[in-house]
């Protein structure tokens, strides 16, 4: 049997309010409003649908405001009506309230919500909306500096554009309308944007388990300041580096590619809804960290759709522009691959993703080390581990150490570490370059 779901809705007999339903699905993607059936998509006939068939359609359009097609069936001696509505590029109302359709229910929209639906049927974005009483001197002159230092590096915009005074580049950066500042302006370039916007910061904390906070940081200030400052504190305080030596250079591997949570970082900031008042959320576990903003996916879009690619219009168009004219992100709808192609170089899990009504959540997990087992364990751990690799490598003497690390579930350090045991044991052998060589095993 079918199911009501965003294109459908069943009702037995017709009621005035029922035209709230019609509202919902003007506002949506459209659908069907069907009166006469019953709730399990039976047919139970109406007495009266001739004159619902010359009601409806002038009840519609004198309190709605829009045309819809009202048809009539006749099924096995029962009578039904099809109210086909179209779903409209601007907003309806239904005396003065908004719904829209969502899955298979009505929704009344408010607040926030509201504000969104209203501003996306204008064709703007949140970020794109003027602001008033502020100018262009009231911001804050290292945000230029930085961002005219990153963008002339980036050559994403032209040289004469950057000599520009700051009314001349906000221009050219689609920061104003009209004569003011959009809310983009004052996030990228405002000191405080928290004077205008709540929540516009970010919290990071150290976890020992869910209730267990050990430490937190607040990062506030305009965007570029906060992206930077959450990435030195990420790198410097809360994430532990493991420590090896190219010869006489030391080198640091984090447990997490460090552009891979830059671009969780940039991918949070650009797609964040700023309307809902909280800060983004960056939660460091022994073994793990997480990403969460407030924000929505587009109509119709699945964790699964974001894996594959990336919404191509950010929630904020205009502070994802600026991001990207300052060489911090590389394109837009490509945030998502990218994350994910850095963990896959790197060795390392590919991170989750989650998202329901409250954001979006980007969830890192640390490889399984074999250097945190202690103890007898350890060494049957680090064996078996060795085995694995030989194995691997019999498979395919080409095979890399960041594949194998993909493999096992294991940081690409361990894999390495390991092979240099096997090197240094005489079991292995690395015939060629580092890059084009490939393996040699001199006994299973």
């Amino acid at each position: 049997m079918n199911k009501e779901n965003q294109h459908t809705e069943w009702k037995a007999t017709w009621r005035d309010e029922y035209l709230k339903w019609v509202c919902g699905f003007a506002n949506a993607e459209g659908g069907t409003l069907s009166i006469g059936k019953n709730d399990d998509g039976s047919i139970g006939g109406l007495p009266n649908a001739r004159k619902l068939m010359e009601d409806l359609p002038n009840k519609i359009r004198d309190i709605l405001g829009i045309i819809v097609a009202v048809n009539l069936f006749s099924e096995k001696g029962k009578e039904w009506i099809a109210i086909e509505v179209e779903g409209y590029p601007f907003p309806v109302n239904y005396k003065g309230r908004y719904f829209r359709r969502s899955g298979s229910t009505n929704q009344e929209l408010k607040g926030a919500a509201l504000d969104r639906f209203l501003l996306q049927k204008q064709g703007k974005h949140w970020d794109g909306v003027p602001v008033p009483k502020v100018s262009a001197k009231d911001l804050e002159s290292s945000a230029f500096g930085f961002f005219k230092n990153r963008a002339s590096r980036s050559k994403r915009i032209s040289a004469a554009d950057l000599r520009e005074g700051r009314n001349g580049l906000l221009d050219k950066l689609h920061l104003t309308e009209a004569g003011y500042l959009k809310r983009a302006a004052l996030l990228l370039f405002h000191a405080d944007p928290e004077r205008f916007v709540t929540g516009a910061y970010i919290k990071i904390g150290f976890f020992e388990s869910d209730v267990d906070l050990r430490y937190q940081d607040e990062i506030h200030g305009h965007l570029f300041l906060q992206v930077e400052k959450t990435m030195d504190l990420l790198l410097t305080k809360y994430l532990k580096a493991e420590i090896s030596y190219e010869g006489l250079q030391r080198v640091e591997t984090y447990p997490f590619p460090e552009e891979a949570l830059r671009e969780a970082l940039l991918n949070a900031v650009a797609h964040k809804d700023y309307s809902s008042g909280n800060p983004i959320q960056i939660s460091v576990y022994e073994n793990k960290i997480i990403f969460w903003n407030a924000g929505q996916l587009p109509e119709n879009w699945t964790v699964e759709r974001l894996m594959k690619t990336h919404p191509s219009v950010p929630f904020n168009p205009g502070v994802a522009n600026a991001f990207f004219r300052a060489g911090m992100i590389e394109s837009w709808g490509r945030g998502t691959l990218k994350i994910m192609e850095e963990c896959r170089q790197a060795g390392v899990p590919v991170p989750g993703f989650k998202y329901d009504l409250s954001g979006f959540w980007i969830e890192f997990e640390k490889p399984f080390s074999d250097e945190k087992v202690s103890g007898d364990m350890s060494g049957k751990v680090s064996g078996k581990t060795s085995e694995m690799i030989l194995q691997f490598i019999n498979e395919n003497e080409n095979i890399t150490a960041a594949e194998m690390a993909g493999k096992m579930g294991i940081t690409k350090r361990t894999v390495e570490r390991n092979l240099q045991k096997l090197q240094k044991e005489g079991g292995l052998i690395r015939v060629g370059s580092r890059k084009r060589g490939k393996w040699q095993i001199i006994h299973l």
